[in-house]
């Protein structure tokens, strides 16, 4: 069935776009495709599932280049995350030629290191973001108040999984202060906490824009 919201976001750290389609009336459903130029030249295409509550239970992923691909689903059930990643050819070839260090293995050697994490962070995608500023219902909490998530990040384009600690604080007007261990940005969301700009990284294309 065609789904009927898609959302373009022009990347701002290096040359490189992102397409999503979703629906959001019952949780979100979406799949979409990234590209990008650096640090080796990919694509990364994915297709993510939430609960109603917009609690992540599914993200399938898969990068590809010259040379190679690779693949990783995470599935959340009781809690545990399930993670089984796949690879072929030779990413770390790509990456020490374009003067890069070796990448990590796809997909996690320890998934219950997880454990808590009730968000997927695919890394460089914009619509990610949104999966906790719906689930804490974040444009319409208290400015100011701090939320501390552990996410299960997928590196790109590795698509090595691990744990991540962020911050999510409201801070009014559809912006929310998103922070890691070592980066900051005021994030622009619309009405329906979709990020329109995303300092650094991403900002939203429109039609006619």
């Amino acid at each position: 069935m065609p789904l009927p919201t898609a959302l373009f976001w022009e990347r701002r750290d290096v040359a490189g776009a992102e397409h999503a389609l979703l629906e959001a009336r019952t949780g979100l459903y979406a799949h979409g495709t990234a590209l990008a130029a650096a640090p080796v030249p990919y694509a990364c295409h994915y297709e993510l599932q939430t609960d109603p509550g917009w609690l992540t239970t599914r993200l399938d992923v898969r990068t590809e280049g010259a040379g190679w691909s690779r693949s990783v689903r995470l599935e959340l059930a009781a809690g545990r995350w399930r993670v089984t990643a796949t690879e072929s050819g030779d990413l770390d070839a790509a990456l020490v030629a374009a003067g890069h260090a070796r990448a990590g293995l796809p997909g996690s050697e320890d998934p219950d290191l997880l454990y808590g994490a009730f968000d997927a962070d695919l890394g460089g995608s914009p619509l990610t973001n949104s999966l906790p500023i719906r689930r804490l219902d974040l444009l319409k909490a208290e400015t100011g108040v701090a939320h501390r998530l552990s996410v299960a990040w997928v590196l790109v384009p590795s698509l090595e999984v691990v744990q991540a600690d962020q911050i999510y604080t409201p801070l009014g007007g559809n912006r929310v202060r998103f922070a890691s261990e070592t980066f900051s940005a005021d994030l622009v969301c619309d009405d329906d906490g979709f990020l329109v700009d995303y300092p650094g990284l991403a900002q939203r294309v429109t039609p006619g824009s």
